[in-house]
């Protein structure tokens, strides 16, 4: 048994509301000798955030892909804590969740640990982020919105500086009504938040054993639904659902695909239906002025952020990988300009 129990502070908040920000944002506030790692579950197959995460002071980050860990992957959640816990031994761990993660059901599976592991974890807090730009639109669409806004110890109040003093209150009134008591905090800007106002806070959510039957419900995992996009070499793919397609614009893997200009990405970007498509993000190998550049995009609700990155994380013959994420039987619709323009296949 440990002497000090792992503690684990839990990021959810729903797709592009800026978790990873967030989280990236209070590691320089933090003295140089403190080890966190960050296990992060995203849905599609594209390692993004885990890349924009290895290159800052994170002792390791650890990534589960295609699917929720919060229902169908809870095993490799357990056992993902257990190999941080031996491999890494950190002073804390950091869950970033998916887009559509019930934050119920994670705050069980925790306790759980803590019972099962003699307590070498132990639950620090459920910290939501939400983007106050676009929670109105889609809380009204989305029950795990609530539900993420209403099980939590804590609200991060992201995006809030480019709205109207009005739509703010709009916003935080609906907060309120979902969660009265639950302290909310505005993130600042860039630079987020004072890790001492999010860790230390030793939640008392789900201590009792016999709630399981709250955090079982996994049908949240219908509302999202996720695309691959890419140019070139077909990456890797874990098919769900059976929902595998390709279109027009499949061509022999090893053909070396023509690059966009970073010109038509960004004026294509500009025009895709934020109504349907919530979360587009991956590695694009574009022309710039001549050269050749690799970026890593990440697209939310219309905002939208180019990273170079190491050109290696793209096969020779592959120049886009991307995920979308959006309404479910409209995302790929939605979608489909933007495809068709820069030539993009879809599975």
């Amino acid at each position: 048994m440990s002497k000090n129990p792992i503690p684990i502070t839990v990021f959810t908040g729903f797709l592009g509301a800026g978790k990873t920000s967030v989280i990236l944002s209070l590691l320089p506030k933090l003295s140089k000798d403190y080890k966190i790692v960050l296990l992060k579950n995203e849905y599609g197959d594209v390692e993004v955030d885990s890349k924009l995460a290895q290159e800052s002071n994170l002792a390791a980050v650890s990534e589960i892909l295609n699917g929720c860990m919060c229902c169908v992957l809870v095993g490799q959640m357990q056992n993902a804590l257990l190999e941080i816990r031996d491999q890494y031994h950190p002073d804390r761990i950091i869950i970033e969740c998916s887009g559509s993660a019930f934050p119920a059901t994670l705050a069980f599976q925790i306790r759980e640990m803590e019972r099962n592991t003699d307590g070498d974890f132990k639950l620090d807090a459920i910290v939501t982020v939400i983007d106050a730009e676009n929670f109105i639109g889609y809380e009204d669409t989305s029950p795990t919105a609530k539900m993420q806004a209403s099980y939590t110890d804590l609200l991060l109040i992201n995006k809030w500086e480019n709205v109207s003093e009005r739509q703010l209150e709009t916003v935080m009134d609906h907060l309120h009504t979902l969660n009265d008591l639950t302290p909310k905090i505005r993130c600042d800007g860039r630079n987020g938040v004072d890790p001492l106002l999010i860790f230390g806070v030793g939640s008392k959510l789900f201590l009792d054993e016999n709630t399981s039957a709250q955090a079982q419900d996994s049908s949240h995992v219908d509302e999202v639904q996720t695309l691959t996009l890419y140019r070139g070499l077909p990456p890797k793919h874990n098919h769900q659902n059976g929902d595998e397609h390709h279109d027009e614009h499949s061509r022999n893997p090893n053909e070396k695909p023509t690059l966009i200009h970073r010109d038509t990405l960004i004026d294509h970007l500009t025009k895709i239906r934020r109504e349907s498509v919530w979360r587009v993000k991956g590695f694009i190998r574009v022309l710039e002025a001549n050269i050749e550049t690799v970026y890593i995009l990440n697209w939310a609700f219309g905002r939208y952020d180019l990273t170079k990155t190491d050109p290696s994380v793209l096969a020779d013959f592959s120049s886009v990988q991307l995920t979308a994420m959006g309404e479910r039987g409209e995302v790929r619709r939605a979608i489909g300009p933007f495809c068709r323009e820069l030539e993009l296949s879809i599975l």
